[in-house]
């Protein structure tokens, strides 16, 4: 079994790489090439953690297993550790035997990043030029990067609960050489491109927030309850997603799905845009809305390929296990 530390990801995985191997098993997801396992999350009654599993195999790729982990809200302040913690398990889909364990803390905060930017890629306008933020912590700074690099943008505005903590992206957006600018919400109707990145259970974007034309990406949801946008925007929207049965029972949809605004035939898979089965944004005043589930597919393709970078560098630990 090959062992790559969390202390190795940062000088492994680079964002292009991230985001191509979300984009490939988003497309691979879609073509049915590959499917995750049911979701396992739940809170353990100790220090306030949830904890649980996602998995899945993609055929494609050959590649199986599952990510394992979860969020410790208490970590920073208690221990000193950030608060997600997760570790990924490779398994041999010829033998079922364990190939490797892998660090997951950073390579989650890359592949949630990817999987905005590859909805930004396939969903958002051309010619869109100011780039909204709603939230602005730890996630945040890897959402903005990525995004960043998918349009000539001109401007990044933001917006956080703490009005504090919005230097985390300010820094982001003066190291790509762009103005950034503190809004209200009703300020992100100035903006082409938003990505909501919080974790709360009552929405913070209405629908008036939003203009004709945005293309939205929704990071935060992926629990039963938690909910960023009101339910009416993706009745106004075209809504897009990793995967269409976590969407409407642990993402932004579940709550427009309860409440009769759309059916879960009204959400696309994003792969089946990469694949072009599915043409995507249709015009340039359609708001399109990408559901960021997360899905342990993305989980074992960012380690597979981490894994197969490590070896090329001699810095995956080989264990007899």
């Amino acid at each position: 079994m090959l062992i790559v530390p969390e202390r190795e990801i940062a000088d492994l995985m680079t964002r292009e790489a991230a985001f191509d191997a979300v984009e490939g098993v988003f497309a691979a997801m879609a073509s049915k090439d590959a499917y995750n396992f049911p979701v396992i999350r739940e809170a353990i009654g100790h220090e306030d953690a949830l904890y649980g599993f996602k998995g899945g195999f993609d055929k494609a790729g050959m590649t199986l297993g599952l990510k394992a982990g979860g969020y410790w809200p208490n970590n920073l302040e208690k221990h000193g550790h950030i608060n997600h913690q997760s570790t990924i398990f490779l398994f041999d889909p010829d033998t079922g035997m364990v190939s490797a364990m892998v660090g997951g803390n950073l390579l989650t905060a890359l592949r949630t990043a990817a999987a905005s930017s590859v909805s930004i890629k396939h969903l958002a306008r051309k010619d869109a030029k100011v780039m909204g933020m709603v939230g602005a912590g730890h996630q945040a700074t890897f959402q903005l990067r990525a995004a960043l690099e998918q349009r000539q943008f001109e401007k990044v505005i933001g917006w956080n609960y703490h009005p504090e903590m919005l230097p985390n992206i300010e820094k982001i957006a003066n190291e790509a050489g762009l103005p950034f600018e503190a809004v209200e919400l009703e300020g992100m109707r100035e903006a082409d491109v938003v990505i909501s990145i919080t974790s709360t259970f009552a929405p913070t974007i209405m629908a008036d927030h939003i203009a004709p034309g945005t293309h939205i990406a929704c990071m935060g949801t992926d629990t039963k309850g938690k909910q960023e946008v009101e339910a009416a925007l993706l009745a106004r929207a075209t809504v897009f997603t990793d995967e269409v049965a976590q969407s409407v029972s642990i993402g932004e949809a579940q709550h427009a799905v309860a409440q009769g605004l759309i059916k879960e035939s009204d959400v696309h898979q994003l792969g089946a845009v990469i694949n072009g089965t599915d043409k995507g944004r249709a015009s340039d005043d359609e708001i399109t809305l990408f559901d960021g589930t997360g899905v342990g597919l993305q989980d074992l393709a960012v380690a597979a390929s981490v894994v197969e970078l490590a070896v090329q560098k001699g810095v995956a630990i080989d264990v007899d296990f």
